[in-house]
């Protein structure tokens, strides 16, 4: 379990929260569900209702379509973020590659401190559209396993 300090530090690290306040970020983050998964475990499915984001604490979660592998995200990245914003079904499965813990920022949540703070949602976009970069370049950059997830 992280306590709030840590959960402070560790998330302003993260990309799309970066630019905000840490008054912001320690009420964000005290409403952020802690999960723990084990090794091999689903944590969404292609084709189910997205409504949350996943922000990985340790662990590795790869995305795939299948059996053919888009992304593998680890400490410190964030996943699942378009499904809250297109109000469409997950593209692709996540499932942990080891034993995770992340956090979930829900859409409800996210859509509230959206109100507050407006700027969370550029930090989003920008975040978003590193990776169709990325993933129009041909995956370089971070590495061939970048791509875009729902």
């Amino acid at each position: 379990m992280l306590t709030s300090v840590d959960r402070l530090l560790f998330v302003r690290r993260i990309p799309i929260f970066e630019e905000l306040r840490d008054d912001f970020i320690v009420r964000l983050t005290s409403v952020m569900d802690e999960l723990r998964f084990p090794a091999n475990h689903t944590i969404f499915r292609q084709g189910e209702e997205g409504r949350s984001l996943f922000i990985v604490i340790s662990g590795r979660i790869k995305i795939h379509i299948e059996d053919r592998q888009l992304a593998v995200f680890t400490k410190g990245e964030s996943f699942g973020e378009m499904a809250i914003f297109d109000a469409q079904p997950r593209s692709a499965t996540a499932t942990t590659l080891e034993p995770c813990e992340c956090l979930e920022l829900t859409q409800e949540q996210l859509y509230e401190a959206i109100e507050e703070t407006p700027e969370i949602s550029l930090n989003i976009i920008r975040a978003l559209s590193r990776r169709i970069r990325n993933l129009n370049e041909g995956g370089h950059g971070r590495g061939k396993e970048d791509a875009v997830t729902r």
